[in-house]
This record gives C-alpha cells, sequence and structure tokens, in this order.
C-alpha cells in the first residue's frame, strides 16, 4: 500500500529570544491512512514538542509522491520532476509531473539529492524546479514490526543528524566576456 502523507498545519503561541510571545501556524507531514488518524497523529507528535496548547487549523492532502530524508541537512525542498514517455498512438512525447519532497541545507544540494534519488530511474527526466517547502518536520508511520524499526530508526537518525560546517570555498564558474571599451 503507498503512503498518503497529510500536510497539517498547527497555531501555537512560542516563546522567542527576547521574551516575548508569538503565535506561529506551521506545517508538519504526516503519514496516515485517513483525516482522522491524521489529526490524531499530528495531536500525538505535537504534544512531545509543545508543551502549552495547540491547535491543528487545516489538514490537506499532500502531493508528494516520495519523501527523502537526507543526513547534515536541516531544511525541506519540494522537488519537480518531469518524467518523459513517449506515445506510440499519437507519436508525440508526454510529461508527467511528480513531487519529491527532499532533506537538504541549500537549493544547490536539494537538486544534487534529487539527482541521487532519481539515479536509478530507467526511463528519461527533467527537474523543472526545486524550491523550499515551509513544511517544518515529516513524521513517517511506521507500524513496529520487525522489520520497519529499523527503517523507523534510520529515518530519524537521518532527519536528526545536524548539518556538518564544511569550509568549503565557492567557485564560481559562470564565465563573462567583458566588453572593450572603444
Amino acid at each position: 500500500m503507498s503512503a498518503t502523507w497529510y500536510e497539517c498545519k498547527v497555531k501555537y503561541r512560542k516563546t522567542d529570544e527576547t521574551g516575548g510571545q508569538k503565535v506561529l501556524t506551521e506545517p508538519y507531514l504526516v503519514d496516515a491512512l485517513s483525516y482522522t488518524e491524521a489529526e490524531k497523529r499530528i495531536n500525538e507528535e505535537m504534544a512531545a514538542y509543545i508543551s502549552e496548547e495547540f491547535k491543528i487549523t487545516n489538514i490537506k492532502v499532500a502531493n508528494y509522491a516520495e519523501i527523502h530524508p537526507f543526513e547534515n541537512a536541516d531544511r525541506w525542498f519540494k522537488s519537480k520532476v518531469s518524467l518523459m514517455a513517449y506515445d506510440e498512438e499519437s507519436g508525440k512525447e508526454r510529461k508527467s509531473n511528480m513531487y519529491l519532497l527532499v532533506q537538504a541545507n541549500d537549493v544547490r544540494e536539494a537538486y544534487d539529492n534529487t539527482l541521487h534519488v532519481m539515479q536509478s530511474t530507467m526511463g528519461e527526466y527533467s527537474i523543472p524546479a526545486v524550491a523550499e517547502s515551509p513544511i517544518m518536520d515529516v513524521f513517517p508511520y511506521f507500524s513496529g514490526e520487525e522489520g520497519e524499526t529499523e527503517q523507523l530508526e534510520r529515518f530519524n537518525a537521518l532527519k536528526a543528524s545536524k548539518p556538518a560546517q564544511a569550509e568549503v570555498e565557492t567557485i564560481d564558474h559562470m564565465e563573462f566576456e567583458t566588453a572593450l571599451e572603444e
């Protein structure tokens, strides 16, 4: 059975660094079988993180084909992948789009991670868009069966890992011709 992801918006009061209180509404993703289960799961997950009162303001089905956490990444990015298929009847090339939620530190890394995920794909594809997602966290469903325990531990370890602060020199590969002065 394929996973159905629900985007749940949670509204709560947060105390900032200055001691002031701020009301935030943040989206989270849960894997569930129905809206009712999604509401139950997000209540359980958020109760562990938020000590004060919170309210679920919206639940909707998210349009993600796959979710991919990566080690040393702290943000989620939505990658649009266009799969190319040749329609033999009409003789035309057709595109079908799917969306992946990929964890990364920036857009370039999200693009690279999307390429990594898609490397085993047999057909042609392109990645027309990668954008930062407002999703704060992802809570997959695991039944607790023997094989899934390892999968849950791996997912949570990847999700919780902190980005490595490597000192990398950025090299500008763009070449510009300088205009000759007359």
